[in-house]
């Protein structure tokens, strides 16, 4: 009996204490001010993509790879976990990631991590989707903008759904599984999109399947609602940077 009564402040303390460490994770700005701080400033004008895996929100770690033509095969991969540098190494382009890639331009960075989860739950919650934790990209797309893929993940680890959403104007420009398990394609292309630009309305493109209209109208939907979200979450690197 009297180590029941030991072990119930502990798992009380426990429980208390858990969600406050995942609230302190660094998010992917932060990561990627520890590099700049830590190594070498000039590394954020030459971030080729930020990952991170398993957040609750955010991620124990964060790796960044850097376009580095004074290292090994031109890349340098940096691991940042609570606040500091954990790993460095210069791998060889042929066993990293495919295609690596343009540098992010810094400058049409508006979306944090935190606020990316933010828009990817909000945008899972409209589907209906449950999930226990969340995988991070951060890297551009074949224009140059800078776009999150956003993993979610199941309590078993199984993929609940991937959500991609521009950094720059917040637009959510794809999904995977959700929407009734539909791939739901850019609904506007932030290439020449303005941030406050309408989504295009394709309802009248000659499809008339009652399902796919009903999914093309929710995405329509959700895409609006993230809009209003993304003004309350937006999060500039360079206004972050000159906080520092």
């Amino acid at each position: 009996m009297h180590c029941s009564y030991m072990w119930k402040p502990l798992i009380a303390l426990l429980l208390l204490v858990t969600p406050a460490l995942a609230q302190q994770r660094s998010t992917a700005y932060e990561a990627m001010r520890t590099v700049a701080t830590q190594l070498n400033r000039e590394y954020v004008n030459h971030v080729i993509s930020v990952t991170g895996t398993n957040g609750v929100p955010q991620p124990e770690s964060w790796k960044i790879l850097i376009d580095d033509n004074k290292a090994r095969g031109g890349v340098r991969e940096v691991e940042v976990e609570n606040g500091k540098i954990s790993s460095e190494r210069t791998p060889v382009r042929s066993s990293v990631d495919g295609s690596l890639g343009k540098t992010i331009d810094t400058a049409k960075l508006n979306l944090d991590s935190s606020g990316a989860y933010a828009l990817a739950q909000q945008t899972a919650q409209k589907s209906h989707i449950n999930f226990a934790s969340a995988d991070y990209t951060l890297r551009v797309d074949d224009h140059g903008n800078p776009v999150w893929s956003v993993s979610l993940q199941r309590q078993n680890g199984e993929l609940a759904g991937r959500i991609f959403i521009g950094a720059n104007h917040g637009t959510v420009t794809r999904t995977e599984g959700l929407f009734a398990g539909g791939d739901q394609l850019a609904m506007a292309d932030e290439q020449n999109a303005e941030p406050n630009q309408e989504a295009a309305d394709d309802d009248d493109d000659g499809d008339h399947n009652p399902v796919k209209v009903k999914i093309k109208h929710t995405f329509h939907q959700v895409s609006e609602d993230v809009k209003h979200t993304f003004n309350k979450v937006r999060r500039s690197f360079i206004d972050f940077w000159q906080d520092k």
